[in-house]
């Protein structure tokens, strides 16, 4: 029995406007076939809310806002879980810290809808610098938020291939806060015996608690609200990622997509239910049939079994074929 092969890991920094980024480039162990000898590669990108390259709640850095998090079912978060499934796999995966979050410069709480997109961007130009990486075959996996930017980054950019969809959003983020809201307050009052374990963040349960303010100061456009934690100083939360999100529903951003696109959610999701998808999946069908994986678990996926991480990695993969690239992206990879 030959011993598994264990990936390789490379820390990777870039300019994001006037911030770095800090993340983790996951090369596969074995080379690259083929004479170019470059690795196909995905994006990850994370979820709402202040989160490390990992996709988890990054308590580490904002321990006033997140209690201790709850880990993967194999003690791995999300995102690094399907980066490993990538990689066995032989494909290479970026993922990285949002602004304000692990090694990561910026403010998570100053940035905006727009900012996060084009901070993904930036990092596919990090990828697409690279001499190990193909920049023919490049593919988004979006959880949450990033499910709506790896939409919109796909849209304007004809070289991005497949799309893996986690815990998406269809509609107006208002109304899938509005939602989400209503879920975390009913799942709260009920019995014990019937609720499913949650942690109780300060940050989560004050924008709960004041969601109709904010959202009510985001149609004013108003710049920012503070928000009060326990123990911890008030929160300046700029609103302009509110209003933003408000008035770019995914589903609207689905009707220009034309790339495979791989659906999976949470069949218990409290941030995004998982009818959310199931409306960008009708969006999606008139190009192909696209059923929705539910697997037993919450936003984050920390229940799903290992199967449902590597079967959904083994169709981003099997769907990262060639695609043309434009005159400059063609210059730089045949220099390469």
């Amino acid at each position: 029995m030959y011993p598994r092969a264990v990936p390789r890991p490379e820390e990777l920094r870039f300019r994001a406007g006037e911030v770095t980024l800090a993340g983790e480039l996951l090369l596969p162990d074995a080379a690259p076939p083929g004479p170019a000898g470059r690795y196909p590669n995905v994006l990850l990108l994370g979820s709402w809310l202040a989160r490390d390259r990992d996709g988890r709640l990054d308590a580490d850095r904002h321990p006033a806002w997140f209690a201790p998090r709850a880990r993967g079912q194999d003690g791995v978060p999300l995102l690094a879980r399907v980066a490993a499934a990538l990689a066995e796999l032989g494909v290479a995966s970026l993922r990285f810290d949002k602004r304000g979050c692990g090694s990561s410069g910026g403010s998570w709480q100053e940035s905006d809808l727009f900012t996060l997109i084009d901070d993904a961007r930036d990092a596919l130009a990090a990828l697409r610098g690279r001499r190990d990486l193909d920049p023919a075959r490049t593919g988004i996996v979006g959880h949450g938020e990033g499910a709506g930017i790896a939409m919109s980054v796909a849209i304007g950019d004809p070289v991005v291939g497949p799309l893996g969809l986690i815990g998406a959003s269809a509609r107006s983020y208002r109304d899938v806060f509005r939602r989400g809201v209503a879920e975390r307050s009913a799942a709260a009052r009920r019995p014990a015996a019937l609720a499913r374990p949650r942690i109780a963040d300060p940050l989560v349960a004050a924008i709960d608690a004041w969601s109709e303010e904010i959202v009510e100061r985001a149609d004013r456009r108003e710049p920012a609200m503070d928000l009060r934690l326990p123990g911890a100083p008030p929160l300046r939360l700029a609103l302009a990622g509110w209003e933003q999100a408000f008035h770019t529903p995914p589903r609207a951003l689905a009707t220009m997509l034309n790339r495979p696109v791989t659906l999976v959610h949470g069949r218990y999701d409290d941030i995004s239910h998982p009818d959310e998808s199931a409306l960008l999946a009708a969006v999606l069908a008139d190009r192909e049939p696209l059923p929705v994986r539910l697997p037993s678990a919450g936003h984050d996926l920390a229940e799903a079994d290992r199967s449902t991480i590597d079967d959904f990695a083994a169709e981003i993969a099997s769907r990262l074929v060639p695609r043309s690239l434009p005159p400059v992206l063609l210059a730089i990879s045949e220099m390469g």
